[in-house]
């Protein structure tokens, strides 16, 4: 199979590389990088295109789509607790005034 040739890929995962193009050119980046980069959303989420052999169809572990919610709260973690504490003190209070704002 050519390189750029998407003949083995399921109809779900080009649907899938559609909307994450889709996605990409909303925000303002070229068609083709869009394109670029959608394609190796699909193939790092799905292994690639279709396989052959018994087995081969299973479930992928961790999707690119899913791995933000592991990654989140790294850094937060890093930060002495009374730290994490005053700056939560400081979001109570600061959606407090804009509430009051907003009122």
């Amino acid at each position: 199979m050519p390189q750029g040739e998407k003949s083995a890929y399921t109809d779900k995962q080009k649907r899938k590389a559609e909307h994450i193009e889709e996605g990409y050119e909303k925000r303002g980046v070229s068609e083709k990088e869009a394109e670029r980069r959608a394609w190796a959303t699909v193939n790092k989420d799905d292994g690639g295109g279709k396989k052959s052999g018994a087995g081969r169809g299973a479930q992928t572990g961790n999707p690119a789509a899913h791995k933000g919610g592991k990654l989140g709260g790294e850094a937060s973690t890093s930060r002495p607790a009374s730290q994490r504490s005053a700056s939560a003190k400081k979001a109570a209070e600061t959606r407090k005034r804009n509430e009051r704002r907003a009122s």
